[in-house]
């Protein structure tokens, strides 16, 4: 390794340099971003061509060192995109997102290169290695925590999501976001963007950037086949007026074989040409995408172009891919630059955009939202008539939307079916056809694509970009939108500023949908929350009443960083609860409903509303007996973990508030315990653990179509006397 007497500091640990290029004097003797701009001048101008280039194969370099450093990490599929991420950095566009999340080496890269990465103390390529895939460094695959990075990207087909939030709640700045063509065959991608279009036709200031390099992981790409025009057809056929192809192979003077060309290998004077192309298209596309038409550019290029091998087998290094392998120095040797270079690109990539991603892009600081004043809540009186939750919390939703114009409410499976039709009539379903028959209009806040991962997407990708949502769902279909969910509640566990909690409202739970049968009755999801309440920053809500309900709703408003699943049926219902007894539950845990004395007591822990009437039903029958019942509506579980149990120490907005075990004594002690829930018994598993007690949970088993929701009940066990027998066995 030969290091110059004027190499910058930031290159320690650069393994190898290279000489000038050719005609280096004559278009590196000063950045092509000048002092005080934000971009290059011209994307035809020769010195920024040039420059771009030299950026290219800047992060080719540092993408491959970087991975081999650890053996282990992605460099193929980003270095098939070097050139369109330069010529995007080049052009003064920072807010990157990305759908691949195995091209975290090369965004990282990105982000060392201009200097953001300083805020995370890494200063040089050595630091770049050695806090790659470590600890508090830099993740395996993309984070939200990462300076100057927007959003994290680990399973594929979900960055489009972070790219139409940004695009939707700041319309004069370009989301560009590159999208894998094996991550293509993810179903939600395409649909996803056209359920967005047609509600935000105007919001067309996202960039999808299509990375067609003709192979997926382990294969060829499921798309390697089409024809260019093929697809350019299929986008179009997508909705998408623009689509901008730049094919590597109509440049190639090596003559490669195939399709899939690597522009490194070209003549020097025919790479230049290629980034010009390049740059040229990039700005074309952006240009486009800011004025209003729906626009994708297409680059096609062979999948590790530029590094240590080509196609699937440069996707991912292996133990043995190390600094000292052969064809690692060899690739390295090939994309080396000089000193000088190095240098020249690091002031492009600091003074592009204004300055250093991680000072300026749209999720760097905290977003403002409006305040929302006194939530309207409506407090029914105890033992009154009966309520329906959904629509007690719908009212309040309203309120929301009305206070704050970028709110969303998102729901697939339709507001009216779910109680909430309340909140159609007060913002106004999404759609380009006016019908107030349906409560549409085109600038309604409630979208309503029949896609639980468009509902899903939006909804977390605007909480993660600091602007309040509501995703709502059936319980039995919220499945299909958990993916991106959890990829956001993870990232906002780890992100460096204050967000919006995520706050989801699944409703028509298994036991209201008796009729509809099993395919309606997956309470199963629970045990997905129940898991996720160890993260730490995650908090499933179970009201009891149309009263408790609005407390849950008015406390997760107040939250941040969190994920917030509120769980209630859109039945009438009867009123067990005041609002100040859930605020009392949301911090304990749980609500004594129900108290009495006898002989010995049996203590009812109960999730959910429906179920809590066979346990009023049991009660009586054993108090006839002479025992004790005290029931406790279980509304807020993680609250009930011991603080071990829960990884809270280490999330943003760090929520340490767990019952004591006075506090757990007073509110479950007993002499017998029995946890029951109309859904899983995992969410359960916090009060089984503290107890003491002999006890026993009842739970669902399994769906089937019934006549009522007590029928339901009976067919999973969940009836007053087998409840009555259990607790009698357990006290005796």
């Amino acid at each position: 390794m030969t290091v110059a007497t004027t190499t910058p500091a930031f290159c320690q640990g650069i393994q190898h340099f290279g000489e000038d290029w050719p005609n280096f004097k004559e278009y590196g003797k000063e950045a092509a971003i000048a002092p005080g701009q934000t971009a290059i001048a011209s994307p035809s101008d020769k010195t920024a061509v040039y420059q771009t280039l030299l950026a290219a194969d800047a992060l080719r370099y540092l993408t491959l060192q970087t991975t081999a450093s650890k053996e282990s990490g992605h460099p193929g599929g980003f270095a098939s995109i070097a050139d369109a991420i330069a010529a995007l950095i080049m052009l003064g566009y920072k807010n990157l997102t990305t759908e691949v999340g195995h091209h975290a080496p090369g965004f990282y890269s990105t982000m060392f290169l201009d200097r953001s990465l300083e805020d995370m103390g890494i200063h040089t390529v050595a630091d770049l290695g050695e806090r790659f895939r470590e600890m508090h460094g830099l993740l395996g695959h993309l984070s939200g925590q990462i300076p100057g990075l927007l959003s994290p990207a680990g399973p594929l087909g979900q960055g489009q999501h972070f790219a139409m939030a940004g695009a939707k709640l700041y319309p004069d700045t370009l989301f560009p976001v590159t999208i894998g063509d094996g991550g293509l065959g993810e179903p939600y991608i395409m649909s996803s963007f056209g359920h967005f279009n047609t509600a935000y036709p105007q919001r067309t200031n996202f960039l999808p950037i299509l990375v067609w390099n003709g192979y997926s992981q382990e294969h060829h790409s499921m798309v390697s086949l089409k024809t260019n025009e093929e697809m350019i057809a299929y986008w179009k056929g997508n909705g998408f007026s623009e689509v901008i192809l730049i094919n590597a192979k109509d440049y190639d003077d090596a003559n490669q074989a195939g399709e899939y060309i690597d522009s490194t290998n070209f003549s020097f004077n025919k790479r230049l040409e290629f980034t010009q192309a390049i740059l040229e298209a990039v700005d074309k596309a952006a240009k486009s995408a800011l004025n209003g038409t729906l626009t994708v550019l297409i680059v096609k290029q062979l999948k590790g172009a530029g590094v240590h091998k080509r196609g699937a087998q440069s996707h991912n290094l292996y133990p043995g891919d190390s600094l000292n392998k052969d064809y690692i120095v060899d690739a390295l040797k090939a994309r080396a630059l000089s000193p000088e270079a190095w240098q020249l690109v690091r002031t492009n990539f600091e003074r592009a955009g204004g300055s250093p991603a991680a000072k300026h892009v749209v999720t760097e600081t905290e977003a403002s939202v409006p305040d929302l004043g006194e939530l309207p809540l409506t407090e029914y009186p105890v033992g009154g008539d009966k309520k329906v939750a959904t629509t007690a919390m719908g009212e309040l939703v309203v309120h929301v939307g009305k206070k704050d114009p970028n709110f969303v409410v998102t729901n697939a499976d339709g507001n009216a079916a779910s109680g909430i039709n309340n909140i159609n009539v007060g913002l106004k379903i999404i759609h380009p056809t006016t019908d107030d028959t349906y409560f549409q209009a085109p600038q309604g806040q409630v979208y309503e694509p029949l896609s639980e991962d468009a509902c899903a997407g939006l909804a977390v990708a605007q909480a993660l970009f600091g602007a309040r949502t509501l995703w709502c769902s059936y319980e039995s279909f919220a499945v299909n939108g958990l993916p991106i969910w959890q990829t956001v509640t993870q990232a906002m566990a780890e992100l460096r500023r204050p967000t919006p909690s995520t706050i989801t409202l699944f409703t028509a739970g298994a036991l209201e949908q008796g009729r509809n049968g099993w395919t309606h009755q997956r309470p199963e999801i629970e045990n997905y929350f129940a898991a996720m309440m160890r993260n730490g920053n995650i908090f499933p809500l179970f009201p009891c009443d149309a009263n408790s309900i609005q407390a849950c709703y008015e406390w997760a408003l107040s939250t941040k960083n969190k994920g917030i699943t509120i769980t209630a049926s859109k039945s009438p219902l009867p009123i067990f609860t005041t609002l100040e007894q859930t605020r009392q539950g949301l911090q304990e845990g749980g609500i004594i409903l129900h108290d009495s004395e006898g002989t010995k007591k049996v203590v009812f822990a109960v999730i959910g509303d429906m179920t809590l009437g066979p346990v009023f039903d049991a009660a009586s029958q054993l108090e006839k007996e002479g025992f004790g019942v005290r029931i406790v509506s279980v509304i807020n579980p993680r609250r009930l973990y011991r603080p071990s149990d829960v990884a809270w120490e280490s999330c943003a907005q760090a929520d340490g508030n767990f019952l004591d075990d006075a506090g757990f004594d007073r509110i479950f002690g007993g002499d017998a315990l029995i946890g029951v829930s109309g859904g899983t018994s995992a969410m359960l598993e916090p009060v089984i653990l503290r107890s003491t007690t002999p006890r026993d949970i009842f739970a669902w088993k399994r769906g089937e179509t019934t006549a009522s929701a007590g029928q339901l009940m009976a067919f999973n066990g969940l009836t007053a006397d087998a409840l009555t027998q259990r607790a009698a066995a357990l006290l005796a």
